[in-house]
């Protein structure tokens, strides 16, 4: 139990250490630059998003996620029609066979029988309708990245919000109480 205190303890004095290169560096109101909130850019970056996939990403300027987009939609959409096209030659074999003008000899289905045709339709037809919602998914989490990626430009973070450990000896019991400290500075 005391390694642990001691452990905390060490915890809480290195975090808490401003070195001596922070004392030396003075900031002029004229250097900060305010940063001025454009509280449409959002509902934008979701709306060029939606309406072109990645267009939102370059709004936002994070390019390096447009190949990722594409990517994602263009496996799914090969996906979806390598299996739209699997499921229409073993639904057309099986309606051949029903017909009666099946090719026995053929290289491909003629060793089938009427039982794997329709299971290998219901795998493709399966697997082509995942690969459908996978894509329709992937297009609204780029809509989604590109609203939350704008909200997030928009945040706030500089050394006027801190959040730090705190470590206090009580003056009563001389125990010491453990805890965080939030810091906003105006």
């Amino acid at each position: 139990m005391k390694k642990l205190h001691y452990i905390f303890i060490l915890t809480c004095l290195f975090l808490s250490y401003e070195g001596r290169a922070q004392d030396e560096i003075s900031l002029v109101p004229k250097d900060t630059v305010k940063a001025v909130i454009d509280p449409n850019r959002p509902a934008r970056a979701a709306f060029y998003s939606a309406l072109v996939p990645g267009l939102g990403q370059a709004y936002n300027k994070k390019y390096w996620k447009i190949p990722i987009v594409y990517a994602g939609l263009g496996a799914g959409i090969y996906y979806y029609t390598f299996n739209q096209n699997k499921y229409h030659e073993y639904r057309d074999e099986y309606k051949r066979r029903l017909d009666g003008t099946s090719d026995p000899n053929h290289p491909i289905y003629g060793g089938l029988d009427n039982d794997r045709l329709i299971r290998a339709q219901k795998f493709h037809q399966k697997n082509r309708d995942l690969s459908a919602l996978i894509t329709g998914a992937i297009y609204i989490l780029n809509i989604v990245d590109a609203n939350i990626d704008a909200h997030l430009m928009q945040f706030n973070v500089n050394d006027n919000l801190s959040l730090k450990p705190d470590m206090n000896q009580n003056q009563m019991d001389y125990r010491f109480n453990y805890g965080m400290t939030l810091t906003y500075r105006f």
